[in-house]
């Protein structure tokens, strides 16, 4: 089960939980009922792959299949890793799509619904990334601050193959079903350690919600 509480569905609204407990109590109460009804919902599935690396440049690494990953953010931060691993998480569409449905008549809850899809996928993503164990990097996700997200996501999809797999990568660059993460981590002796994804986000000067590292 992924480990998600009401604080979790607030922080993904883009609430501060203790604000909103002291001013919005339907609010809260909303949260709840997210949990209660749309955890049954949450179908988790993990695609992943591991690559040794076998060459390194100023601006990509390459892997002994012909495969890489290359940009600016990669290149520095996954520069001592020995091995790769390329991850795509999700939590399904059912969720989704019961926001969807409840947006026409009750757009508060579906927005609740929509802040548990957005907490669950993340706690996904940091639970498979946390059962790495010691020298796994900081996860690495397309669009963060010297990752092109276009470029990112195809590479990504390329390394993890054709499938079937439960997530898809359209044309835009973002994935179906959209409560969905994708993420490289570097491992080796190596590696930095306990920095947070935040760090590499073009917003994170200006953002109410950074995480610490």
């Amino acid at each position: 089960m992924i480990a998600v509480d009401v604080d979790a569905v607030l922080r993904a609204q883009g609430a501060e939980p203790a604000k909103v407990r002291s001013r919005s109590p339907r609010i809260v109460a909303l949260a709840e009922r997210a949990l209660r009804e749309g955890l049954p919902l949450i179908a988790p599935a993990v695609i992943a792959r591991r690559f040794a690396v076998t060459e390194r440049t100023h601006n990509a690494l390459r892997f002994g299949d012909g495969g890489k990953l290359s940009g600016p953010l990669i290149a520095a931060e996954c520069a001592p890793a020995e091995e790769i691993v390329v991850m795509a998480v999700t939590i399904g569409a059912a969720l989704e799509h019961a926001a969807a449905l409840a947006m026409a008549n009750e757009p508060a809850f579906a927005l609740a619904l929509d802040g548990l899809g957005t907490a669950a996928v993340e706690a996904l993503a940091d639970a498979e990334a946390g059962a790495l164990g010691a020298g796994a990097g900081t996860p690495l996700s397309p669009g963060m601050e010297g990752w092109p997200l276009a470029s990112g996501q195809r590479e990504i999809f390329a390394l993890l193959g054709d499938g079937p797999h439960p997530i898809r990568l359209m044309d835009s660059g973002m994935m179906e079903p959209r409560k969905s993460i994708s993420l490289v981590i570097g491992l080796g002796p190596a590696m930095k350690t306990g920095a947070s994804h935040c760090d590499f986000c073009s917003s994170r000067d200006r953002c109410r919600h950074r995480r610490a590292s």
